[in-house]
Parts: C-alpha cells; sequence; structure tokens
C-alpha cells in the first residue's frame, strides 16, 4: 500500500497540493456564501495551500493513496438556511474534487493530442485519479469526513450529540480501517471504476 518512490511523489505532488486546495477552499466559500465567515475569519478563504494541509493526511496521500486536509471551521448557526448550508457545504468538497477530475481528464486530452510530453500527462493523469480519491474518500460516513455530515442531515435530530461525541475519535477509527484494510478494498475499486468512465471522455472528444 505505502509507496516511497521519490519520481511518484514528484509527479503527485501537484495533484495532491490542487485536490486538497480547491477541496477546502470550495467548502470555505460555500460556508460564506451561505452566510458563515468562520472560515474566512480564521483565514481558509484561501487558494494557499499551506492554509489547509494536515501534516498526517498530506502524508497518506503520498505514501497510501489517500488522505485529508484540515477540515474547515464552520458554525451552522450562522447559515441563512441551516439544513441547505450544511448540505451545501458539505457537498462542495467532493463535488469540486469530480469537477476537477473531469476538467483535468480535458487538459489530459489537449495535452496528449498537442505535445504529447508524457511526463506532464503521468502528473496531470495522478491529478485526476488523486481528485476521485479524495471525492469519493470525503464521501464516507466517517466523522469528520463530508459523508458523515451528509448522513447527519437525513438522521433524526437527537444524533447530532452523538454524532460530535464520535468525532473525538475520528483519526483513531480512520487508522483502524486502514490497518486492516477496510477503506482501500472499499475505496479503490469504487475510484477505478469511475476513473473508467472519466477516461471515456478521451475516447469521445479527443
Amino acid at each position: 500500500m505505502f509507496n516511497f518512490s521519490l519520481a511518484r511523489i514528484v509527479l503527485t505532488l501537484p495533484g495532491i497540493l490542487l485536490g486538497l486546495t480547491i477541496h477546502e477552499y470550495s467548502h470555505a466559500l460555500s460556508a460564506y456564501y451561505m452566510g458563515d465567515d468562520t472560515a474566512k475569519y480564521y483565514g481558509r478563504l484561501s487558494l494557499n495551500p499551506i492554509k489547509h494541509i494536515d501534516p498526517i493526511g498530506f502524508l497518506m496521500l503520498l505514501f497510501a493513496g489517500f488522505g485529508w486536509a484540515k477540515p474547515v471551521p464552520v458554525n451552522p448557526n450562522n447559515f441563512k438556511n441551516r439544513k441547505l448550508g450544511y448540505f451545501l457545504v458539505s457537498i462542495s468538497g467532493p463535488l469540486s474534487n469530480f469537477i476537477l477530475a473531469i476538467l483535468l481528464t480535458f487538459i489530459l486530452g489537449l495535452q496528449i493530442t498537442m505535445q504529447n510530453n508524457k511526463t506532464v500527462e503521468q502528473i496531470i493523469f495522478f491529478g485526476i485519479y488523486i481528485n476521485l480519491v479524495l471525492g469519493v474518500f470525503n464521501l464516507f460516513p466517517i466523522p469528520p469526513l463530508d459523508g458523515s455530515k451528509l448522513l447527519l442531515l437525513i438522521l433524526p435530530d437527537t444524533m447530532e450529540h452523538k454524532y460530535y461525541s464520535i468525532q473525538k475519535y475520528s483519526y483513531a477509527l480512520l487508522f483502524l480501517l486502514l490497518y486492516f484494510g477496510v477503506i482501500s478494498k472499499v475505496l479503490f475499486p469504487i475510484v477505478q471504476f469511475i476513473l473508467n468512465y472519466v477516461l471515456q471522455i478521451l475516447i469521445f472528444f479527443f
């Protein structure tokens, strides 16, 4: 699972930084438009990758193939519409990664057609793959991932307190799932399935 190849790190680093930054910026921006300026106050309404990097999550992305960024601070009580705001803020991160993966696929097609530089093509391809990983992984219903917040919206209000009590154990839970291979067995087949369809763009348009 872990890959310490220097070449792989160099090829994947641009996609990781781009994916993490756009993901968290999308959370911050959607929260701001829904009336909550908490993320802006803490400097997270930014396209600076350093503002969003979680050291452990970043290293996991480099060496394990999946990871996370620092969660954007949000106060749902400030939203103009609490449920709608919570939904939009939660879904905006994964959605931004899926959109970015599609855009990068078009860029890859243009790159292959016009320049055919293998190194650049690999960097773009890894960017596509990493953004799909981030999009799918963050939809897992595990606190504090976005999927758990989306799940919270359809659960009874009485479950909210239990959710926040579980959240403090989130990293321990993630590492347990990693240790037993649960995440990789579920995550990577889903990503590969989506990737196969996304790459059809190359066949259709190029």
